[in-house]
Formats: structure tokens, sequence, C-alpha cells
């Protein structure tokens, strides 16, 4: 007798996903000065920062990053993060322990700001075993720009190879790939093609989202004050096809961040680089209301997100 169909086993997720490491902004979430220095009445989303555990509290955000669980076609996982800001060694703690991340094969980095590279000292706690030699060294994916600001700010970061007592230290082992900011110049991350795509991250400082999945399409878009139009087009609907997932930042949820998901049309969007404006529960309620009437479902996302994607 066949099982009712209730009863039906469900079928397994894909192989691949991407996890959110972080969801907030550049101080990350809770704001320390509304905690030092409360108003009256206190900020409602902060104060959950020190009521809750984290794992209990979608706005308890640390700053932006994305890794991205890529399964190839012999089964091979390949572990590939986006960004390693100031919170890296709590998310590491936090998620990759949960998710069961046993290390990383690659990184990309999307600018060079603080919430973005200052975590690369603390990398050494997700390298490979036996990345202490000059044949597993971990990739690292940026511009030369992105790579002037590291060296001044890492210079030990960049030896090209180890001295006498490096093999046990705590110093990350990265074989540094220059990259450039442009939607025609591909390149390749632990087997998996990541496009470019430059966006204004305030006036005159170009940041890099990042277009990858073979089979379905994710854009990563953290830091956006303005897209460019050949990136737009890139992404959009109406220009290289319908986006599986757009993963984009927002500043102000109700104005140019779903005017763009609204140009952009999305299967599926999820907001990141909340600040403390942005309660997940009341916001997300309202997002709900929009895609109903719109049809693009569109949440903001949370630390520890793992969403299950055919890459």
């Amino acid at each position: 007798m066949e099982p009712p169909a209730g009863d039906a086993a469900l079928p397994p997720p894909p192989p691949s996903s991407v996890i959110f490491l972080g969801t907030g902004c550049s101080g990350a979430l809770p704001d320390t000065r509304c905690l030092l220095r409360p108003s009256a009445p206190p900020c409602a989303v902060c104060s959950l920062g020190v009521s809750l555990p984290p794992e209990q509290n979608p706005n308890y955000r640390c700053n932006t990053s994305l890794l991205i669980d890529y399964c190839q076609d012999d089964g091979t996982h390949e572990y590939i993060i986006i960004d390693v800001g100031k919170t890296f060694r709590e998310q590491v703690l936090r998620w990759f322990v949960h998710h069961k991340i046993p290390w990383v094969n690659s990184i990309i980095l999307t600018h060079e700001h603080a919430d973005a590279v200052l975590g690369l000292d603390d990398v050494w706690m997700v390298q490979p075993k036996g990345c202490s030699n000059d044949f597993r060294r971990v990739p690292i994916f940026l511009t030369q720009f992105t790579m002037d600001s590291v060296v001044a700010r890492f210079p030990y970061l960049l030896k090209n190879k180890l001295e006498e007592g490096d093999e046990v230290s705590q110093v990350a082992q990265l074989d540094w790939r220059i990259i450039e900011g442009d939607i025609d110049k591909p390149f390749v991350s632990s087997g998996l093609e990541f496009v470019p795509l430059p966006v204004m991250h305030g006036e005159g400082n170009i940041c890099l989202g990042f277009l990858f999945g073979r089979k379905a399409k994710i854009a990563y878009l953290s830091d956006v004050s303005r897209f460019l139009p050949e990136t737009e087009y890139a992404i959009s609907k109406s220009g290289a096809g319908q986006l599986d997932l757009l993963i984009l930042e927002t500043n102000t949820l109700h104005g140019k961040t779903l005017d763009a998901v609204k140009r952009i049309s999305p299967k599926r969007a999820l907001l990141i680089g909340m600040r403390h404006e942005f309660e997940h529960y009341r916001e997300n309620q309202k997002l709900a209301e929009w895609s109903s009437r719109e049809g693009i479902p569109v949440q903001l996302a949370h630390d520890g997100l793992r969403v299950f994607i055919d890459l």
C-alpha cells in the first residue's frame, strides 16, 4: 500500500548552499552607543542584543559576509567566503561550528574597508590542514586597489615564503590573486566562476559585487549606494536573464532598495547590511505585504541563515 500523500518523503535539498555569516552594517549590532548612552525610550533593536542570545535573535548582526558551500559534480565540497570583516572570529565560532564547516578553500574581497578585510588576521583558524606550505596556501581574490590597502595593514601576510618557525605560527598562508572590477573579466574561485559586478559605494568609491552559479544564478551586492547601468543590466530580468536569488544591501528599505529589486525582478531577494532601524520581524511583515503585491518574494536575511540552492 502506498503511503498517504501527506506522508510522502520530501525530496532532499540541493547539495550546495549559501550561509549568511553576517547581515549587519560596519559597526555591527547591537550598536554599542545605544547601550552605553541609551535613549529614552531605549533602542528596541539594540536592547535585544543583551537580553537574548544571538542564535535566538535575528536582530543581532555581525559584519556582512557570505559563505558559499559549493558541491562540485564529483560530490566534493568547496567553501568560499566573501569578505572577512571585524567580526570574523565570532562568525567562525558561531556559524562554522553550527553548520559544521571545516575550513575555507578560497576568499573573495569586495573592497578595502574595515568591515570587509580586518578579519584577515584570523584566517589561519579556517585554513585547510596542511596550509603551512606553499602548495596549500588559500587563494584570495581582490583588486589591486584593495591589495594596496591590505599591504599597508597586514604586511606580514604578504610574505612569499615561510621563515623558520612559521610552520607552527598562527599566521594565515594566502595566495594573493589580483582580479579586475570588470563584468567582462570573470575569474574562477574553487571551481566556481564569479563575474565581478562594480557598483558605487559612496561617490568616488567602487565596490565589487559578484554574480555566480552554473545552474541557479545568484547576485551578491553587499555595499551599494548606486548601481552602474552595466551592472544592473547584467543581473536584471530584461538584461542577462532572471536571477534565482538577489542578495542586496538595504539602507532605506522602502525607497531605493525595493525600487532596485522591482527593476531587477529576481525570483527571490534577501536583504543584508541592516542598521538598528530595521527590526527583523516588523520589517519582514511589511516586506511580506510588498512581496504579495509585487509578486517578488523579499525578506531580511539574518545571521546564520542557510539557503540550499543548486549551484
